[in-house]
C-alpha cells in the first residue's frame, strides 16, 4: 500500500458525510443530556447557537420517551450573519465549547478523538453497502465487523489515539482485517498465571497453540540458552510489542525478563472492543483479550496484571451461581468464562507509578470461552449491538431479524427481553449483583431471527455486587463495591434503559415496526411478570421501584467531556456519575 493510498477513504465527499451523521449524533445526544437546549421553531424544527450566539444549528427531531432526540440528519443546516456555511464537527465543539464544558486541557484532546472517530466513519463508507436484511442472514463474525456506530450515547466513540492510519487498517475491527498474535516468553519471578478450576497451564497452552508451535517456541528459548520451564507464555497485540513493550520495557527485553518469539500460527479478529480477538482459524478455541495502551472512550485500553490474577476465580464463582438459580438457568443464561489469565509485573514502573497507573496495565492477557461449542442445531449468533444497528436505507438489524422471526413484533421483543432483561432483573433483585450490560458485552443466540437465550461476556471487570453484607470468597470479593442505595437501581434505569432500550425503541418506532407505546408496555409486562413469579422478592421490589415516576438522568458524554483520559474513578464508581436532573420513567405509566 502507498502513502496515498493509505488515506484513501478521506475523500471530500464521505469527509461531509461523516461530518454531517456525527453532528447530528451530538445534538441529539448533547440535548438529552441537557448540555445544549435547542429553541422550537415550530413543525418539529429545532436551533441550537454557538456559545456567541452568532452561529445556528437548525434541524427536524421527533422527541420521543426517555427525552431521546430523533434528529434527521438530512435536515442539519450551519449559518452565521445570513450565510450558509458547511458542517463541520471540529467547528462545532469549539463554538460550543463553554456550553459543552471542554477545558482548555481536554478540548484538544477531545478533537483528536473526534478526527479520529470521522476518519473511521469514512472508512466503513467506503464499504461494500450490507443491507439489514443480508446481515441479520449473516454469520457471527460478518455482524460483528458489519456494525458501523459503536457506542450509542458516546458521540466521540472511536478515537483509538495511538493508532497511525495503517495500524487502524490493519487493527481496526471494521476493516476485518486478520490478525496474528505475538507471544512473548515471561520470566515466571515476574509473571503469573491464574486459571478456572479443572485448568492447567502446560496442557492449556498445548490446546490453544498445538504441539508444533509450542515445540517451535521452546526451541528459541534453548537456542539462547534459556530454560523453557522457566518461563511463561503471554500473547500480545501486535501493536502493544511494536509501540509499548519493545521501548517501554526495553530492560526487560535486555535482561531476558521477556524473550519475543514472534507470531503464533492462527488468526484472529478484532472485535468491537478492539483489544480482544476472536479465533478465525479455530473458532471453538478461546477469545484472547490483549492490554492495549490506546486511548479510546474515556480509558486507556490497558490489561491489569494485578487484577488479571482474581478473574478466573470470579467467572467460576457467578458460573456456579447462574448454574445454582433456577432462575437464571430457567431464562437460557449463560456467560463465556475468563478461563485463564497471565499478567507480568514491571517491578520498577510499580514502584514509580500508583496501581491504576496506565504503566501497571502494559503486559497481560486473558482467555475467555467461545461461545461456539455452546450452540443447537440451526443457532447462529450475534452481537446485541446489531440491534441498534441501521443501514444506509435505514433499515434496522432489529427490524431485520423481526421480519426473518415471522413472528409479531411485541412477540419477537418478549422473547428478546426474557433471555435478555430478566436475567439482569432477577441477578438485581435476588443478589444485588449488576453487569455492564450494554449492547457489545452480550451475545445473542438466533434461531431463524428470534432470540433464544443470551450470552453475558466481559466478566471480571464489568460485574459489581452492591450488597456489602454478601458472603463472597477471599479472591472474589474485589467485585463489591459501595453504592448509595438510590443509585442502585441506576444499573438498570442507565444502563438498560437510558442506554440501550431508548434507541431500539426509536428505531422500530421510526420504521412503523412497532409503537414506542408498545414497547415500554411490553417491557412492564416482563417487569411485572417476573416480579409476580417471584413474590418472595417482593420487599425488595417496593425498595427499588422500577415503575417509580422518574430516575436520575447520568450522562455519559459529560463524563468524557470532563475527562477523556480517565472517566470513572474505577473504586468508586457511583461517585463518578455526572447526573443532571430526572427523566420520566416510560414504565411508570404501566
Amino acid at each position: 500500500m502507498s502513502l496515498a493510498d493509505a488515506v484513501a477513504h478521506l475523500s471530500p465527499e464521505r469527509w461531509a458525510t461523516a461530518n454531517r451523521l456525527l453532528i447530528r449524533k451530538a445534538l441529539a445526544e448533547f440535548a438529552h443530556e441537557r448540555l445544549i437546549t435547542p429553541e422550537a421553531l415550530g413543525d418539529g424544527r429545532y436551533a441550537v447557537r454557538s456559545d456567541d450566539g452568532l452561529t445556528a444549528y437548525r434541524f427536524s427531531a421527533v422527541r420521543r420517551a426517555l427525552d431521546h432526540w430523533q434528529v434527521d440528519a438530512g435536515s442539519v443546516t450551519r449559518h452565521r450573519a445570513g450565510a450558509d456555511l458547511p458542517l463541520s464537527a471540529l467547528e462545532f465543539f469549539i463554538e460550543l465549547r463553554e456550553s459543552l464544558g471542554l477545558s482548555d486541557e481536554i478540548l484538544p484532546v477531545y478533537l483528536e478523538e473526534i478526527s479520529s472517530t470521522l476518519s473511521g466513519t469514512c472508512y466503513k463508507l467506503t464499504k461494500p453497502r450490507v443491507t439489514s436484511a443480508e446481515l441479520a442472514g449473516s454469520g457471527f463474525q460478518a455482524i460483528e465487523t458489519g456494525m458501523t456506530e459503536g457506542h450509542p450515547c458516546f458521540v466521540a466513540n472511536n478515537g483509538r489515539l495511538g493508532f497511525g492510519v495503517h495500524e487502524y487498517l490493519s487493527y481496526a475491527p471494521e476493516t476485518a482485517s486478520p490478525v496474528r498474535l505475538v507471544w512473548l516468553a515471561a520470566h515466571r519471578s515476574r509473571a503469573a498465571f491464574t486459571a478456572g478450576t479443572g485448568i492447567e497451564y502446560e496442557s492449556f497452552l498445548r490446546e490453544e497453540l498445538g504441539e508444533e508451535t509450542l515445540d517451535r517456541f521452546r526451541t528459541l528459548l534453548t537456542d539462547q540458552g534459556l530454560d523453557p520451564a522457566d518461563y511463561l507464555l503471554i500473547p500480545v497485540h501486535p501493536w502493544q510489542w511494536w509501540n509499548k513493550l519493545s521501548v517501554t520495557f526495553a530492560a526487560e527485553v535486555a535482561r531476558r525478563h521477556l524473550v519475543c518469539l514472534g507470531e503464533g500460527d492462527d488468526e484472529y479478529l478484532a472485535q468491537q472492543s478492539i483489544r480482544t480477538f476472536f479465533n478465525t482459524s479455530a473458532p471453538h478455541k478461546h477469545y484472547v483479550k490483549t492490554a492495549l495502551s490506546v486511548l479510546n472512550m474515556g480509558f486507556m485500553r490497558g490489561l491489569s496484571a494485578a487484577y488479571m490474577e482474581a478473574t478466573p476465580a470470579i467467572n467460576d464463582w457467578l458460573a456456579q451461581l447462574i448454574e445454582n438459580d433456577p432462575v437464571l438457568k430457567s431464562t437460557g443464561l449463560t456467560i463465556i468464562r475468563e478461563r485463564a489469565a497471565v499478567g507480568y509485573r514491571h517491578l520498577e514502573y510499580e514502584q514509580a507509578a500508583d496501581r491504576y497507573s496506565p504503566y501497571r496495565k502494559m503486559l497481560a492477557a486473558l482467555w475467555r470461552e467461545s461461545p461456539v461449542p455452546g450452540l443447537g442445531e440451526g443457532e447462529s449468533l450475534a452481537t446485541m449491538a446489531s440491534l441498534l444497528h441501521v443501514d444506509h436505507t435505514g433499515a434496522s438489524f432489529a427490524g431485520a431479524l423481526i421480519t426473518r422471526s415471522g413472528l409479531p413484533p411485541t412477540e419477537w421483543l418478549r422473547r428478546y427481553l426474557r433471555a435478555y432483561y430478566t436475567p439482569l432483573l432477577h441477578s438485581f433483585y435476588a443478589y444485588d449483583l449488576v453487569f455492564m450490560p450494554h449492547g457489545e458485552n452480550v451475545i445473542l443466540v438466533l434461531k431463524d431471527g428470534t432470540v433464544q437465550r443470551a450470552v453475558y461476556k466481559d466478566i471480571a471487570e464489568e460485574i459489581a455486587v452492591m450488597d456489602p453484607d454478601a458472603v463472597l470468597p477471599p479472591e472474589v470479593r474485589r467485585i463489591r463495591v459501595d453504592v448509595p442505595d438510590d443509585k442502585k437501581l441506576l444499573s438498570l434505569f442507565t444502563d438498560v434503559f437510558d442506554c440501550f432500550f431508548r434507541f431500539l425503541a426509536a428505531h422500530l418506532a421510526a420504521e412503523g415496526i412497532l409503537e414506542e407505546t408498545a414497547f415500554w408496555r411490553t417491557v412492564a409486562e416482563i417487569t411485572r411478570e417476573y416480579q409476580q413469579a417471584n413474590p418472595v422478592l417482593a420487599d425488595r421490589f417496593r425498595q427499588y421501584d422500577l415503575f417509580a415516576p422518574e430516575f436520575a438522568l447520568s450522562c455519559l458524554n459529560r463524563l468524557q467531556l470532563r475527562n477523556n483520559r480517565q472517566m470513572v474513578d474505577l473504586t468508586d464508581p457511583s461517585g463518578a456519575l455526572q447526573l443532571v436532573g430526572t427523566l420520566r420513567n416510560p414504565l411508570a405509566a404501566f
